[in-house]
């Protein structure tokens, strides 16, 4: 099982923002921020729910190749509102709401690039 993943980001501050309002429909929020002068070489921000951080960013710079997150969401409409909310952040779409049922007949997800271009997904695997 993971505990928690991180990335780093181009531009720390536009992607902390993007985040910020991108994965509130999720029940995420910034639940940590260690400066620079603590990690010793760029900030990163921490997102998650019920006061844990499992979603990390750092301002380390751009990496080589984008990655692909999927964060579970409680129904099909809470992966609408990610979309829409991730959409207003500034995100470029890459797959808006649907079934996929390439990967079974349940699985309704949304996918968004990110400003570094990383494969952000809401997914519910729930009936209707």
């Amino acid at each position: 099982m993971i505990d928690h993943i991180g990335f780093s980001v181009s531009d720390y501050q536009r992607a902390k923002a993007f985040y910020q309002t991108a994965l509130a429909p999720l029940g995420y929020g910034l639940i940590m921020e260690v400066p620079a002068e603590v990690t010793g070489h760029a900030p990163a921000a921490g997102f998650g729910a019920n006061g844990k951080p499992d979603f990390w960013i750092g301002g380390e710079g751009a990496m080589n190749k984008p990655v692909h997150i999927a964060i579970v969401a409680k129904d099909r409409a809470t992966v609408d509102a990610f979309y829409k909310a991730a959409m207003a952040a500034g995100g470029r779409d890459n797959g808006a709401p649907g079934i996929r049922a390439h990967y079974h007949p349940n699985y309704y997800g949304a996918f968004v690039l990110d400003p570094d271009g990383h494969n952000i997904e809401a997914v519910c695997h729930t009936p209707g």
